[in-house]
């Protein structure tokens, strides 16, 4: 792990942060001295993270809430602030997909309409409320979280705030219009923000990590026996770098974005970490 003295002593809330690329930011960022709350739905995962951390040596807690409850978020900032002070640096992590907002196809074929074959799920047949939860959990989510914790941090000095977007809020990926669209609102809502706070002192930046191997995208990337499928290979076959992204990969854009002295004129940005997927045509 990278030691990063500038951020000893801060205090860092990261929503999500019992899964694998959050989990990984709280480390990393304990690692460097900050006070670190992992805020996760599964308080038995965010406790995990805070069992690693100690273990260290570093200072960390694990506190159960929901990131679309505003009353839940209030409670944990009210802990945080109790435990540790108010918050310096806020990871908007929580978010993710639902199947119900995922077609089983990249692209509709005529035949999907006139045969009706079972098992295959079209554009016509997703689910509003799948697609709703999946908006509300990475967009409210985020929203949610930053009314809870951002009301204090205004006027305090080098706070800073990182949203996790995605490398499909650029380019929507097929099969998922529900998690890219969330995204890309997530991508606007950081600018916004950004715009938002800057006469009180918060800046207010995003992360949109690319392919990463998780336990949400496990059956996605990998077959049964451990091989690639075939999406996969699509995926590799489009990233220059030509492998997926590991959590440390994350470590040092996130250093850089939590720490004004590198990154206080940096407001307002979306940085794809992503191999170069996004850069590359195809051709």
């Amino acid at each position: 792990m990278i030691i990063h003295n500038n951020l000893k002593g801060k205090v860092a809330v990261i929503t999500g942060g019992g899964g694998v690329l959050c989990s990984g930011f709280a480390k990393d960022l304990a690692y460097s001295g900050a006070k670190v709350a992992v805020l996760d739905l599964r308080e038995d995962a965010a406790q995990a993270v805070v069992d690693e951390i100690k273990a260290f040596g570093g200072e960390a807690t694990a506190i159960g809430c929901n990131v679309l409850e505003r009353e839940s978020m209030e409670q944990a900032c009210k802990i945080v602030k109790e435990k540790y002070g108010v918050c310096d640096i806020l990871i908007n992590g929580a978010g993710g997909n639902n199947p119900k907002g995922t077609t089983t196809k990249d692209t509709l074929e005529l035949k999907d309409i006139t045969e009706k074959a079972q098992g295959v799920k079209t554009f016509f047949d997703l689910d509003s409320k799948g697609i709703e939860f999946v908006f509300n959990l990475n967009f409210l989510g985020t929203l949610i979280t930053t009314q809870a914790f951002a009301y204090d941090m205004v006027g305090k000095k080098d706070t800073c705030i990182i949203n996790i977007s995605s490398m499909n809020s650029f380019r929507p990926l097929t099969r998922i219009p529900a998690y890219s669209a969330a995204k890309a609102a997530v991508s606007n809502f950081t600018q916004f923000m950004a715009v938002h706070f800057a006469d009180v002192g918060i800046r207010v930046n995003a992360i949109a990590p690319g392919f990463f191997s998780t336990n949400q995208n496990k059956t996605l990337l990998y077959n049964k026996d451990g091989s690639l499928t075939a999406r996969s290979k699509k995926i590799l076959g489009h990233t220059p770098l030509g492998r997926f992204g590991v959590p440390q990969d994350l470590t040092g854009i996130l250093l850089f974005l939590c720490d004004s002295e590198y990154s206080g004129f940096v407001t307002g940005v979306i940085i794809p970490v992503d191999g170069g997927f996004s850069a590359y045509s195809g051709v």
